[in-house]
């Protein structure tokens, strides 16, 4: 049963709001584990995007000890790497996945975008091939401070994209997002390009979980939700996703209306 304070619906997109982020968390790694129980009862496999961040981890971390997933039957992908770190650089969206996710539950393959990659065109391609071999059952997001997802950014974001996989340049506000949360110490510091899975790509998912909790969020929430739909917002997208559902904690959703 859903311990979520408050539900509603803006255009197709199903929203619910939580108490704390510690409920939030719980809440949707239930929705998440039935999911992947009911795909795994009607097919052989599975395909799960993932995202990173301070936004997932509680929620990856509940998923993983909910327990009562086949892993060794899901296929592993994730929507974003700077250019030009290693797997092993502590901000490494690889890392981050392989720690927190892979080396727990040991899916059947967890395919990284190799953001050391010398040839980063090349890359888009192979990854773009892996991810048109089957269709992505699962793709869990968070928001970023500017409404980015993944980085798709305001300036970047093409909702009728041609490209499965991209390299884009980072705004300052992102960059300094990552500055923010700890990832890198100053900006100078922070990659200039990375790769992003395209909104096309991100849509295509069957089911689409968005995790945007804390007071931080709350004011691109509010655009999100109660803007126009445009990619200076690329989030806003969502709330034509009648497959997408955006989860907020009281602290984020503080600024709307409803």
């Amino acid at each position: 049963m859903s311990t979520a304070k408050n539900s509603f619906r803006v255009d197709a997109l199903q929203v619910q709001v939580y108490n704390s982020e510690v409920e939030l968390a719980q809440d949707v790694a239930g929705i998440a584990q039935k999911h992947l129980q009911h795909t795994l009862g009607q097919k052989a496999a599975a395909a799960l995007l993932l995202a990173t961040g301070n936004s997932q981890i509680q929620f990856l971390d509940a998923l993983i000890a909910l327990g009562g997933v086949d892993w060794s039957r899901i296929t592993c992908f994730h929507l974003d790497e700077y250019l030009g770190i290693s797997a092993d650089h502590s901000a490494s969206f690889r890392r981050y996945l392989r720690e927190r996710v892979e080396k727990q539950v040991s899916p059947k393959e967890f395919h990284y975008i190799e953001g050391d990659t010398i040839e980063p065109l090349v890359e888009c391609d192979r990854y773009t091939k892996l991810l048109q071999a089957q269709p992505i059952d699962l793709c869990c997001l968070g928001v970023g401070e500017n409404g980015h997802l993944a980085f798709n950014e305001p300036a970047v974001a093409d909702v009728n994209d041609p490209y499965t996989l991209k390299l884009v340049k980072l705004d300052t506000t992102n960059q300094q997002q990552q500055v923010n949360t700890g990832y890198f110490p100053n900006l100078e510091s922070v990659p200039q390009y990375a790769f992003t899975l395209t909104l096309p790509m991100i849509c295509s998912a069957k089911k689409i979980i968005c995790l945007a909790p804390a007071k931080r969020k709350a004011k691109i929430v509010k655009q999100m939700l109660e803007g126009d739909i445009t990619t200076d917002c690329p989030a806003s997208i969502l709330r034509t996703q009648q497959q997408a559902t955006l989860f907020l904690d009281v602290d984020s959703a503080a600024l709307l209306k409803s």
